[in-house]
Formats: structure tokens, sequence, C-alpha cells
């Protein structure tokens, strides 16, 4: 008897869609295990799932924040646990679907949270302020490669928190993660991935589709709610590069110095993130072959500017699909370590049956 489930693994495999067919089989409850999708009205740039595609099966944990609020994977884990409990009390199945490997392992795992000290962290805090994330992600890299996997190296917040433990406790961050044993409620856990290649270009297709869909819009629409003030939200893949985005083009007029392209060089993307141009389009778009430079004099300041603004979101377009792919693959080697994931190609026709036999054979006792 299936007690409970996981559906883990990189973005852009299917996770949602599998949870909710899992859900409609077992009598289960969606319990939402991805980071970004806690925060309300971020919604387009976190793919997440729609009130139409649910087919009205119970999801907890989604829209549970506001974008100024920092989430918490010891607030998360005290919130899913009790919610787990909940759906298990009522004789329904609890169904765990996200790829935030840390989120996962706090639900299912006896994780514990070393300390702070408020000293160590204020020092760590004003060294991010004053020289970025990237000297503090390298050092965290060199101190602990396994924690560094796991963070993005824009999260300054983790960052922050993981060279904190390191120097409270002198060792690896990834130290005091429990060792894999038998999971929490009895869960079974299956595992989602694609052909590398394949799921590369789904990512793409994904980025592509949230610009079409109005990603900047909605950025624009929380930054009015205080997105920047947000010490998670405003990390958040495609949202920060959004962020960056505005305020070039909210400055002086800014000409590029290289054109856009996408994944294959084969486009130039347009302001959705779709592809518009011919690669042998010179970065104005007038196949002429003037600079962007020869161009801006021909243009009236309001073309100038709007152009200018096309260049910037098609660039915060391809940096969101460049940052997912990276984020992709430490995602699959963080779960890959798991030795209790059940792992399948998600392309495959019948995954649900699949994964339902799985999970039957991971839970027998």
């Amino acid at each position: 008897m299936i007690r409970a489930i996981a559906v883990v693994g990189p973005t852009a495999t299917g996770k949602s869609d599998l949870g909710v067919a899992l859900a409609e089989r077992l009598g289960g409850e969606v319990v939402n295990a991805d980071a970004m999708q806690l925060y309300l009205g971020m919604d387009i740039g976190t793919a997440k799932i729609t009130p139409t595609e649910r087919r009205g099966v119970p999801h907890h944990l989604l829209d549970v924040l506001t974008v100024t609020e920092t989430a918490s994977v010891a607030a998360y884990q005290r919130a899913a646990r009790a919610v787990i409990e909940d759906i298990l009390a009522r004789d329904r199945v609890p169904v765990l679907v996200g790829g935030s490997g840390l989120y996962v392992q706090a639900v299912v795992d006896e994780l514990e949270f070393p300390g702070t000290d408020p000293d160590i962290r204020a020092r760590l805090e004003a060294e991010l302020t004053a020289v970025g994330s990237a000297p503090l992600y390298a050092r965290l890299a060199e101190l602990d490669p396994v924690a560094a996997e796991s963070v993005l190296p824009s999260n300054g917040r983790r960052i922050v928190r993981a060279l904190e433990v390191i120097e409270l406790t002198g060792r690896p961050f990834s130290a005091t993660m429990p060792k894999p044993g038998p999971a929490r409620y009895d869960m079974a856990m299956i595992g989602l991935d694609r052909d590398p290649t394949a799921l590369d270009t789904r990512v793409d297709h994904r980025v592509e589709l949230m610009f079409a869909q109005g990603l900047v819009d909605e950025v624009r629409a929380l930054e009015a709610q205080g997105l920047r003030d947000g010490k998670t939200a405003a990390r958040a893949l495609g949202y920060q590069q959004v962020l960056t985005a505005l305020d070039t083009t909210r400055g002086d007029l800014r000409l590029p110095s290289d054109p856009v392209f996408d994944r294959d060089g084969n486009t130039v993307l347009d302001r959705t993130g779709g592809p518009s141009r011919n690669a042998n389009l010179d970065r104005t778009g007038d196949p002429s072959g003037k600079t962007a430079l020869g161009r801006a004099g021909d243009l009236s300041g309001q073309e100038a500017c709007d152009r200018s603004d096309d260049l910037a979101f098609a660039e915060a377009a391809a940096d969101t699909a460049r940052a997912t792919r990276r984020f992709v693959r430490r995602q699959r080697s963080w779960f890959r370590r798991d030795p209790r994931i059940t792992w399948l190609d998600a392309a495959r026709p019948d995954l649900v049956d699949a994964a339902l036999a799985q999970a039957a054979t991971a839970t027998k006792t």
C-alpha cells in the first residue's frame, strides 16, 4: 500500500503534472516542495500549476508567503510536516512535489538546523553587500563543493548561511546533513528526468513561453508590492534577470555590444524570448548591416528607447535560460546522490502506471 509519495527531479521534467495524476489515482493531495512557488503572485516565472491544471486536486503550500518575506527551510519543514500529518489523519495520500532538494530532504529526513551567530552573520552579510555574492560563492565552493552545488551563485542569503554554519561548526555545511535512511512517512520517492539535450530544449521553450505570457508584467506588478526588498524572492530565476532589465530600460539608452542568440546560435531572441530574427541580421535587426550605433542616429528618441528595451528583455530571457540550464544540472547532481529515489524517464508513455508500480514496490513491507 502506498502511504505517501514524493515526485522530485530537475526543473521542466513534468513533476507537477505527474503529481496531479498520482493524486487522482491514489486519492491524494499535493504538497508543494518548490521554494519559489511558496510566493503569492510568482506564477509565470515559477511555472506554478494553475487552478485549472490542478483538476480539483487539493494543493498545499502554494502562495503562502508575500514577496517581502524570507523563505526558510526550517519554517517550511514545520509547515509541510503539519500538512502531511493532517492529510494522513484523513486517510488520504500526501504527494510531495518539487525540485528544491533541501526542502524535500527537510520533509523526508530528520534534518536538524544548526544555530546562528549574529556576529558572524552580520559580518558575512556586510561582506555580501560590499562585494556581491560571487566571491563568497567561490569561498563556499572551495570549503564545501557539495554544498556549493546545491546553491545558486546569485543566492547570497543561502551562501551566507552555509558559510556561517561552516564557521560555527568547523565542518562543511554538507556534513550537517543526515545520511539518507528510511524516508519519513514510509514515503516512496520517484525521480523524473529526461535526456539532457531534450531537457535543455524544454527549458529554453519554457522560458520563451514565460516571457510571451507576461513575465515582465508580472515582475512589474510584484515590484510594486516590494519584490526588490525580498531577500529570497528577488533572487528567483527569471525575476532577478527581469529586475536587472528593468533597471536598464529605466536608465539612459544603452546600445548593445553583442547580439542575443538562442542556445544554437541561430536566431536573435525578441522581447518575449522567442525567435524573431535571422542570426545574420545585425544587432539592430536591419539586414543592411549597419551597426546599432549607426542606426541609432536614424531613430526617433522613442524608437531608440523601444529598441533598447527589446534588447534588454531579450538578454533577460537568454540569461534566464542559461541560468536555468545550469540550475538543472545542480538539481540533477543533488537528487542523484540519494539512493532511495527510483528514476523514471519522464518521456515514457506509461509514466503514471510506472510511477505507481515503482512506488508500490518501494513501500512493500
